[in-house]
């Protein structure tokens, strides 16, 4: 048997809550409801009240009711749940989470549950699941479920949603992972045009006893990798492709957002830092691409995937940021440069390959990053088989200096 936490406004959503309540009870687990209600009093009585979550946030419940200004009171309520409930978890008061709600309630609700470790189970039932939601779940393992109608009442429709949402969670909790070889981690970033480097250096880290989870340099990608950085999971970082920031720059549609490259440089984790596909911004089909780009360089990568090629000063740019973030890194951390290419499209006779744009980001780069931090230039591209052992071997030594033991095969 296992606690499950409900946290909802309990003042608008507690004949919803009373019934998942039920279902959950039902399957013979216990349930811990957590109110962050403010609009009146509570529809179903809570074993953490509201009052617990405006302390967790230091403000006066009171006072917060009284000023009737409903985003000032979600903010509060969401930073309290993001303070409260990782506290609750570690006391080992619940073992999985479910909340239910509108725009608001999953804004509170995802706030906590993006403090919690990857692993616990987090369903959020919610009015914009199946839109954009890579605000509200960041890089956590939160599953989104469509409510399809409003969470007001239980309905023909809503009923279904609700019972399946509890029987989720449930199955969730119950799940046994099965035991497996437990080798340390290392994190790797990696697109289409970078794969041969990835699959090469994987190889070598994997044979010198390490587990490589490899992402896509998706935004999404990006924003998970970073999440698990900060989890203290990790002893290394490759992160051989920083598109992301490319994007983040110019205004693609894969940017994983301003603070990328930052966990590893704040965790002190070892890393090595490739500008791969730094070469190329993401849009979708041509027509979406913006009126104010015309003229620029473009690769058709397939038919919804159209890259555009950055320019001189833009990689200027991106080498001043990339210098900023490196800059903070409180453990052992390299740049490696590939001088023949960023990708498999910026190479010698590629249709992205612009030495000069490539050259901007290393100038830049080498003159704003603190001096301690070694920047190694390789005449070779970044898919080249040396390039890429010379990123495994270069990780692999950053690590000793942290943990002299290494792992064996």
């Amino acid at each position: 048997m296992a606690t499950i936490a409900l946290l909802g406004a309990l003042d608008t959503k507690g004949v919803e809550y009373g019934f998942v309540k039920q279902c959950i009870e039902a399957r013979g687990h216990q349930t811990l409801v957590i109110d962050f209600g403010v609009l009146g009093p509570p529809r179903l009585d809570p074993d953490i009240p509201r009052q617990a979550l405006a302390e967790a946030a230091g403000v006066n419940l009171p006072e917060l009711v009284a000023r009737q200004d409903r985003g000032e009171a979600m903010a509060a309520m969401a930073r309290g749940a993001a303070a409260l409930i990782p506290r609750l978890y570690q006391e080992g008061r619940f073992q999985a989470i479910l909340a239910l709600g509108g725009g608001g309630s999953t804004s509170v609700a995802c706030s906590a549950m993006r403090r919690l470790p990857l692993g616990v189970p987090k369903v959020m039932v919610s009015t914009v699941a199946g839109t954009d939601v890579s605000g509200y779940v960041g890089g956590a393992d939160i599953v989104m479920i469509p409510a399809i109608v409003d969470v007001a009442g239980i309905n023909s429709i809503s009923r279904e949603v609700f019972s399946r949402a509890a029987g989720a969670v449930c199955g969730m909790v119950e799940a046994e992972v099965p035991p497996g070889e437990d080798r340390p981690l290392i994190v790797a970033s990696m697109f289409g045009n970078t794969t041969p480097c990835i699959e090469t250096a994987k190889v070598i880290l994997e044979d010198a006893g390490y587990e490589v989870l490899v992402f896509h340099a998706t935004g999404v990608g990006g924003r998970t990798m970073e999440h698990l950085i900060s989890s203290g999971r990790i002893r290394g970082v490759l992160d051989i492709t920083t598109t992301e920031w490319a994007d983040e720059l110019v205004g693609g549609v894969l940017r994983a957002g301003p603070e990328r490259l930052e966990a590893a440089a704040r965790s002190g984790v070892p890393a090595v830092i490739v500008p791969g596909c730094l070469d190329m911004v993401n849009f979708w089909a041509p027509e979406t691409i913006p009126e104010k780009f015309q003229g620029r360089r473009f690769y058709r990568h397939n038919p919804n995937i159209t890259l555009m090629r950055t320019t001189p000063e833009e990689n200027r740019q991106l080498g001043l940021i990339f210098a900023q973030k490196l800059n903070q890194s409180r453990g052992p951390v390299a740049v490696l440069i590939p001088k023949q290419g960023f990708s498999m499209i910026d190479a010698p006779g590629g249709p992205f390959w612009w030495p000069e744009a490539d050259q901007a980001f290393t100038d830049a780069l080498r003159e704003n990053l603190r001096p301690d931090i070694p920047l190694l230039e390789i005449d070779a591209n970044i898919n080249a088989p040396e390039f890429a052992r010379l990123c495994a071997e270069t990780l692999l030594g950053l690590m000793r200096q942290v943990q002299p033991t290494e792992p064996g095969p």
